[in-house]
């Protein structure tokens, strides 16, 4: 692929990029939450998922200040930039080679959404494992180089990538189950409005509903995905936390965070794609 700022895949890696930077500054708290709450001690009842949201939210301020609350967010930025840019320019690239003049069935959707996201998902995973450290507040990183340099140097390159099936498994689905809520309900919008000044809102309300489904659905992926992470010494596979989670906290433990989590990559997820079809649509380009 030609690397020209007019190229089409380029540009779509350049909106993508740009919104993946707006949405994840806006929605770091609720991450950082969320990996609090999966990675409680198992003796620590975090009550409903309201309740324990807000407590662990005012527990982070109060010991770690309101910035605290930003913590993970140089990785978050290391991942999500580009990794919403890979995301965005690889489904732009699929759509117009195996759909240039037809519009995907919901099969197809989800098979964008999920090609897409997994390309980006494993070109990024060192990126997520350093985030997810720095959210738990378990380990004394400092910088982002610092934390590779001192998972490299411990635990091996391979630390890099661990909790690979699990990501895979919350990410993928995901995003097919998105891109096919998403796709499905933007098709139903009356012409009136899809081609009005409420168009980005619609899009952004389409983009909600679609976030809320994927991500109840794909929840149990990822506290799994949390454990392997954070503490991969305890969990070399993934049946290896899921049998963790299921003894000490039961069927509900595979829900721990879904309230923060939900906030947050319904509420990014739809910003990006609200953002990056305005983008694209500025530059006379079909998203």
């Amino acid at each position: 692929m030609e690397f020209s700022l007019t190229n089409p895949a380029i540009k779509a890696f350049l909106c993508g990029s740009l919104s993946g930077t707006c949405s994840t500054l806006l929605f770091q708290p609720l991450d950082l939450v969320k990996t609090r709450l999966q990675t409680l001690p198992s003796n620590v009842q975090s009550g409903s998922g309201r309740v324990g949201m807000v407590t662990v939210f005012l527990s982070v301020v109060r010991t770690e200040k309101l910035l605290g609350l930003w913590k993970g967010v140089s990785p978050s930025f290391v991942r999500c930039i580009p990794g919403v840019g890979i995301y965005f320019s690889t489904y732009y690239s699929l759509k117009q080679h195996f759909f240039a003049d037809a519009v995907p069935g919901p099969s197809q959707a989800v098979l964008l959404g999920a090609g897409a996201r997994s390309v980006a998902g494993v070109c990024m995973l060192p990126a997520t494992v350093i985030k997810t450290r720095f959210e738990s507040g378990r380990y004394p990183y400092r910088s982002v180089f610092g934390a590779l340099r001192s998972v490299c140097q411990t635990e091996g390159p391979r630390a890099l990538f661990s909790g690979l099936t699990a990501t895979l498994v919350r990410d993928a689905p995901f995003s097919g189950i998105y891109v096919l809520f998403y796709s499905q309900a933007k098709s139903r919008l009356p012409t009136e409005i899809s081609q009005s000044a409420y168009a980005p809102l619609a899009n952004f309300s389409c983009g909600v509903l679609a976030g809320v489904l994927a991500s109840l659905l794909t929840q149990p992926a990822d506290v799994v995905k949390t454990h392997i992470q954070v503490s991969p010494h305890l969990f070399g596979r993934s049946t290896d936390a899921v049998g963790y989670i299921y003894t000490k906290h039961g069927l509900a433990g595979f829900f721990r965070g879904v309230v923060p989590r939900s906030l947050r990559r319904t509420m990014m997820t739809a910003m990006a794609w609200t953002v990056y079809e305005q983008l694209m649509a500025g530059m006379g380009l079909k998203s």
